[in-house]
């Protein structure tokens, strides 16, 4: 990768809202200007980071932060900062649970990219239906989780399937 280490480190929100440092393998150029949304195809995105992207291998770090107990396999992707903030009332519920490497909302925007890179204003098309969208899901998964709903959830994510709410 140019321009530094592998191993991307970025705050984020996890359980009952206290930050940690996420570890991922890095994707993007370093230095770049772009939002915080990322969108298939462009150019901060290196060569190898797409392919890393494209088989959810950047995910790989993250074992660490299941092994600290930061994160858990499965549970609501953890959100940053300013994001987790806009959470109000009873979806707060959801800093609640342990944040996951995968989740029900994982699951049904997994190619969220590619969904973004058909939008005119991918930024606004994310704060405006994708964010409360999945913040609905992860609300529905803290009232509905188990066991049983998480092990479906990993073999769905290893098949690359969507999940329907209501299971």
């Amino acid at each position: 990768m140019p321009d530094g280490s592998p191993i991307f480190v970025q705050r984020r929100v996890g359980r009952q809202g206290k930050t940690f440092k996420m570890y991922k393998f890095r994707t993007m150029q370093k230095h770049h200007n772009g939002s915080s949304v990322s969108v298939k195809g462009e150019s901060r995105i290196t060569p190898l980071g797409a392919f890393l992207r494209k088989w959810k291998l950047d995910e790989l770090p993250e074992l660490w932060n299941v092994w600290i107990g930061d994160m858990s396999f499965v549970g609501p992707r953890p959100d940053v900062p300013g994001y987790a903030d806009l959470l109000e009332g009873e979806n707060r519920k959801i800093l609640l649970l342990r944040p996951g490497i995968t989740g029900p909302a994982s699951l049904k925007y997994r190619n969220e990219e590619e969904l973004l890179a058909n939008q005119e204003n991918p930024q606004k098309y994310n704060d405006e239906v994708i964010f409360p969208d999945k913040v609905r899901i992860n609300l529905h998964y803290y009232y509905h989780q188990s066991f049983a709903l998480d092990i479906k959830i990993i073999i769905f994510t290893l098949l690359g399937k969507e999940l329907k709410e209501n299971c």
